[in-house]
């Protein structure tokens, strides 16, 4: 065999697991979120006689804060007695000017909003991500139950009363939400949707409601803890180091033996992350890593098998094309690249259409998941690097180590 047809073997056979690898993402989703338990609707029963804090920690979110705040404060009334706490965490934009101006529209006797800046970080301790925010929060709050809701997060006028009904009918000590995912800059629109498969496969959303299974999963930017229950695991006061504290909060209170509940929210609350492609990128460094369980080799792996399916395709597909012309002798190899190439490109199509009707995520730029998987292809090494070295593992400019 000659060097010409070993290629064309290897590059047929890696399109061959591209299609292969879709297929089985294609699957998995279906299979995942068949049975998928969603926040169910709002009911008319009167509210509940209880208390409930809505805790919003907030640094360098100007873009944000505004739209999130407006969206709580617009709320259904959850329960009897609830308010808003927004914790600044030292931002240097104009986060408070623009949470304060929102508030004042909105609440101007300052009846349900309250502000707290978070104040420095102790010294030669290691606090990251919002955790001193949320832990400051929590030296003021007397609440039953509280709510930290990331300032990314915009919520429908329901949202509030329908998750708090839910958790104090199913007993639970933590409900988190699975927000829809939104994307308006075409960085967005080139990584999300793929990351967005690749957590829904890997979506532990049976087990997490099992209470007698260990895995342990909940959504970051919607928790709602029972308070008697958070104060049980310590808090964020115990996590002040954890950069993924969503997963660590949730592991403890299944540790515990306390009930977790994990629900879809599609319908509920919607995310946006990221604005651009230098904070996608700085984000998704932070995680990808840690997401994988801290290990290297899943990390790389998984990165490439995401170039294997996404990129490669789009890449060899005008490749054989060229091929097919320049070397007629082997057409046969080419044609069956270029037909497995199209193949490929049909199913991502196809992932994408299914989101839409299960997410209601529109398939815009689907064409650009090609270029998608060459940027996860990228963030995998450089996670690894960055996590491990601690060199540029930073969020909002601030070093994680």
């Amino acid at each position: 065999m000659t060097p010409l047809h070993s290629l064309a073997l290897l590059l047929i056979a890696a399109l061959l697991a591209g299609c292969i690898g879709l297929l089985i993402l294609q699957l998995g989703l279906m299979r995942v979120f068949s049975s998928a338990p969603s926040l169910q609707p709002a009911s008319e029963r009167e509210v509940p006689e209880t208390s409930l804090c809505v805790v919003i920690p907030a640094f360098n979110e100007a873009l944000n804060v505004g739209p999130c705040l407006s969206s709580v404060l617009r709320s259904a009334t959850p329960c009897r007695h609830w308010h808003v706490l927004l914790v600044d965490d030292a931002s240097t934009d104009d986060t408070v000017e623009q949470a304060q101006a929102t508030a004042s529209a909105l609440d101007p006797n300052a009846s349900r909003f309250d502000f707290l800046q978070a104040g420095p970080r102790p010294v030669g301790e290691r606090w990251v991500g919002k955790n001193w925010a949320c832990a400051r929060a929590m030296q003021q709050v007397q609440d039953e139950w509280i709510l930290f809701l990331d300032a990314d997060v915009q919520l429908k006028p329901q949202a509030l009363h329908r998750a708090l009904s839910q958790a104090i009918r199913d007993k639970a000590d933590l409900l988190s939400l699975a927000p829809r995912l939104r994307c308006d800059c075409l960085a967005e629109w080139m990584v999300q949707p793929i990351m967005a498969s690749l957590l829904g496969l890997g979506f532990p959303i049976e087990a997490a409601n099992d209470p007698d299974s260990d895995v342990a999963f909940a959504a970051g930017p919607f928790m709602l803890f029972r308070r008697c229950a958070y104060e049980q695991i310590g808090g964020h006061q115990g996590l002040a180091a954890e950069v993924v504290e969503d997963l660590a909060l949730a592991r403890l209170i299944k540790r515990q033996g306390l009930r977790l509940r994990y629900l879809l929210g599609l319908d509920a609350v919607d995310l946006r992350m990221y604005f651009d492609l230098a904070s996608l990128w700085e984000g998704w460094t932070k995680n990808w890593l840690l997401g994988l369980d801290g290990d290297p080799i899943k990390a790389l792996g998984a990165s490439a098998v995401v170039v294997l399916m996404f990129s490669l395709p789009w890449l060899l597909l005008p490749a054989s094309v060229v091929l097919l012309g320049l070397l007629p002798s082997q057409a046969v190899w080419w044609f069956v690249a270029a037909s497995l190439s199209m193949t490929a490109i049909v199913q991502q199509f196809l992932i994408r259409r299914w989101n839409r009707q299960r997410f209601d995520m529109p398939i815009s730029y689907w064409w650009l998941m090609g270029a998608g998987g060459l940027l996860v292809g990228a963030i995998g090494p450089v996670s690894v690097w960055r996590t491990l070295t601690g060199r540029g593992w930073t969020w909002k400019g601030r070093q994680l180590t």
